[in-house]
């Protein structure tokens, strides 16, 4: 049971604020004016059925935790271990907080996506939300995660503009064909010069038909599309053995200039 009090609580959160995550802590809300309302908690709800309710024995791999609310709810759902990662530390310091207040044993590390291939192992389940559309290089993210540190599930969110719709796109057309560019459900990737909703992190915007093709791209099966701009996916096998990260970070095997890197990615299972 927390020692921690209510008063102790809100006076700790608001040294870490402003916060990102409007996290529930003993009854003391970290962000309760978020713009978005009770973010992330109001978003889980419309997707949280599709993530196995018993994680017993699993790992978890949270990819820019943030203030570990996801961290927190698989943690909850008996994952043996969690292991948050985000670059930045007042993020952290946040994660480590609330989980401390929370009682919930969970592991955070300051490390960039482009570096989950120093953490030498693959999880059950990879949490991906709310990034990819911060990264100048989201395609070599998701390739890195696929090689590197996905086991099996992908919990895949990512800001959508642009159309809804996915068009129907033939296999290999011709050099001629420029219609189809045109169609708005043609996978686009809108980039964002400068900034956008006043944050200058935000760097690109897919559309739908986007994040799905990127995902399939980097070797993941899509299984659900639980809620807009949410998927639920499965490392798969690439149909395309020489598709891979355009710059393979090394592994720990790899460091130390006692090897190179992969010029193919691991498929296996």
């Amino acid at each position: 049971m927390s020692s921690w009090t209510p008063n102790a609580i809100a006076a700790r959160a608001a040294e870490l604020g402003p916060w990102f995550h409007n996290l529930d802590l003993q009854g003391v809300r970290t962000a309760p004016d978020h713009f978005l309302g009770d973010y992330p908690a109001n978003k889980f709800r419309n997707f949280a059925h599709v993530i196995p309710a018993d994680l017993t024995g699993k790992t978890v791999l949270d990819i820019g935790c943030n203030g570990g609310f996801y961290s927190m709810e698989m943690k909850r759902r008996g994952a043996a271990r969690v292991l948050g990662i985000d670059f930045d530390d007042d993020y952290l310091a946040q994660a480590r907080f609330a989980a401390e207040v929370e009682g919930l044993d969970i592991e955070f590390r300051r490390l960039s996506v482009y570096d989950v291939a120093r953490l030498g192992e693959r999880f059950d389940v990879v949490v991906f939300m709310g990034v990819l559309y911060h990264l100048r290089h989201p395609l070599l993210a998701l390739d890195l995660i696929f090689e590197h540190v996905a086991g099996d599930l992908l919990l895949y969110q990512s800001m959508q503009r642009g159309s809804d719709e996915i068009a129907r796109i033939p296999p290999n057309p011709p050099f001629t064909e420029t219609a189809i560019f045109d169609e708005p459900g043609y996978p686009k990737l809108h980039f964002i010069e400068g900034e956008y909703s006043n944050d200058f992190t935000n760097w690109w915007a897919p559309n739908r038909a986007a994040s799905a093709a990127m995902l399939r791209s980097a070797g993941f099966t899509i299984e659900a599309e639980p809620e807009p701009e949410v998927f639920l996916c499965r490392r798969a096998l690439r149909s395309q053995a020489f598709y891979g990260a355009v710059y393979p970070a090394r592994g720990p095997e790899d460091e130390e200039g006692g090897g190179t890197a992969p010029t193919a990615p691991d498929t296996s299972t």
